[in-house]
């Protein structure tokens, strides 16, 4: 069950219209590293979750993305100026402006839909927290790109924010497979010697100019 609260997670505003960085915006609303693609991912795979204390996180956090997106469509409609009038925004996202009447769309910046092949779902744990710590990453560093590209204070507060929590979700993530590390994947495959085998297939190596052979990567054994 959910519930929305009309109070936003945290509170978001423009100092000025900017359709052009709400084109650039719309990434993280219906991109493939976006907050809906977040939202859907987290609770997708917590349906088979056993462990009750870990469904949880993944069912807490995917409520929390849903907030981010709510804030980001919140902002791109500011930056789109409310207002359906093509003669005054000269620039932006064109879907928005023919099909969605400046309506924040589940699109990315290139107009192109949201899809279900954004959420990465396998049924292993380990692999599936993986994933979702490799998406907390690339999400934070969108959002550092989309941050140099705006001198717009208030735009910058909510990105700032929301570059925190995923900064925080990524750390919760790492807490949660550091719990189940030897579970899954990670306990039934990887046992033999082959998995701990290093092959230098570079030539020449990085140190091969000053004579020193190539070392390859310990790995505890």
């Amino acid at each position: 069950m959910f519930k929305h609260e009309k109070l936003l997670l945290h509170p978001v505003g423009v100092e000025r219209p900017n359709p052009q960085y709400a084109a650039l915006l719309q990434e993280q609303l219906g991109g493939g590293n976006g907050e809906l693609k977040a939202a859907m991912q987290y609770m997708s795979q917590s349906f088979r979750i056993k462990d009750a204390k870990i469904k949880d996180l993944f069912m807490d956090i995917a409520a929390e993305e849903l907030s981010h997106m709510e804030m980001i469509a919140q902002t791109i409609s500011m930056l789109n100026g409310h207002g359906v009038d093509a003669d005054a925004v000269k620039a932006g996202e064109i879907e928005s402006h023919v099909l969605l009447g400046l309506n924040p769309g589940l699109l990315n910046a290139s107009g192109y839909s949201w899809t279900a092949d954004y959420v990465t779902v396998t049924g292993d744990l380990c692999a599936d927290i993986l994933s979702n710590i490799a998406s907390e990453q690339r999400a934070k560093v969108v959002y550092e790109y989309l941050y140099r590209q705006i001198d717009d204070k208030r735009v910058r507060e909510t990105i700032d924010f929301l570059l925190n929590r995923e900064e925080a979700h990524n750390q919760m993530f790492r807490d949660a497979f550091n719990e189940v590390q030897d579970s899954g994947s990670n306990r039934d495959f990887g046992t033999t010697k082959a998995a701990k085998m290093y092959f230098s297939l570079s030539s020449p190596g990085p140190n091969a100019f000053a004579g020193n052979p190539v070392q390859p990567p310990s790995f505890a054994q």
